[in-house]
């Protein structure tokens, strides 16, 4: 790595950070570019508990491998030894995107549905590629950039991602209680409506500040998601369109198969408006930033 990459500073944490590996700022010497180094540590021998499972780190490497698209992170670069594989990054420097929302006085919903198309844009992608993220959360949704005018999201940590095939079921307990959708849980089969589930999820917390399915534990948490137990609490959504509860209520249901896909989202009327009375309901409805900071900072202060 040190031949090609100069290695400085280390960066934020990151899911394979501390225990399996570090990520660190690096320029690429023949071009003076910056990249994030990820440093994952792989498992010497089976059975052994430090480190990642090697068919694990190849499995991210090869679907990263096959993403070009302007909203997923990019693989630059890839060195692999016996202990260790260093994945060379593109850099994203401008921070999660729900920190970005939480410092705005205030937020419409129309500029809000500027930044979920883009998620959608990048997750019609892979979909498309019959990828399924099945780890989509704002911890994984970032911004390339912060202090540009329009600012681009990047989609990250491909860790948890599968490449679905025809006729093959796939099934795993993975992802983060409050994000995953019943099928985890109750261990059916997934497929690319699970990631369709977690977009709703976001959704909804995006627009009110509130988690559908919060509860005082994860167990309480996970019942709340199989329940399919969620309301409109009128206090959180009080300045919410009636187009983008719609849009919300056919994420959040029980059956994979009857929830909108990534590109059946993309022409729903709250994303792309028929008329100019839908276009303006969108831009005189807005987000309740009170309750949005407030969750953010309980986000936050879970995550350290």
């Amino acid at each position: 790595v040190e031949d090609m990459y100069e290695l400085l500073e280390k960066l934020g944490s990151s899911r394979c950070s501390g225990h399996f590996g570090v990520v660190r700022l690096c320029r690429e010497r023949s071009t003076g570019t910056f990249y994030a180094a990820k440093f994952v540590k792989t498992r010497r021998c089976w059975g052994s508990r430090l480190g990642l499972e090697r068919a694990q780190v190849e499995r991210e490497v090869t679907i990263l491998r096959q993403l070009n698209h302007p909203n997923i992170m990019r693989l630059h670069d890839l060195f692999a030894s016996r202990a260790e594989v260093v994945l060379v990054l593109e850099l994203i420097s401008g921070g999660e995107l729900f920190d970005f929302i939480a410092e705005k006085e205030m937020l419409s919903e129309e500029e809000a549905i500027e930044f979920l198309g883009q998620i959608l844009c990048g997750v019609e992608y892979l979909h498309a590629r019959l990828i399924a993220h099945f780890d989509l959360k704002p911890e994984n949704i970032m911004l390339q950039e912060k202090d540009v005018p329009k600012p681009w999201i990047k989609i990250i940590d491909f860790g948890l991602a599968q490449q679905l095939e025809d006729g093959i079921t796939f099934r795993s307990l993975c992802g983060t209680p409050q994000y995953i959708a019943p099928e985890v849980i109750n261990y059916e089969p997934l497929s690319l409506a699970t990631d369709m589930w977690s977009i709703g999820v976001i959704t909804y917390i995006l627009l009110s500040g509130l988690s559908p399915f919060q509860g005082e534990t994860d167990a309480e948490t996970l019942s709340n998601v199989v329940a399919g137990a969620y309301e409109f609490e009128e206090r959180c959504f009080s300045q919410t369109s009636e187009m983008a509860k719609d849009f919300i209520c056919q994420l959040l249901v029980k059956e994979p198969e009857q929830r909108m896909t990534a590109a059946e989202c993309l022409v729903h009327p709250w994303i792309k408006p028929l008329s100019r009375k839908q276009a303006l309901n969108r831009s005189c409805s807005s987000i309740n930033m009170r309750n949005f900071r407030k969750f953010n900072a309980r986000r936050k202060w879970k995550v350290n």
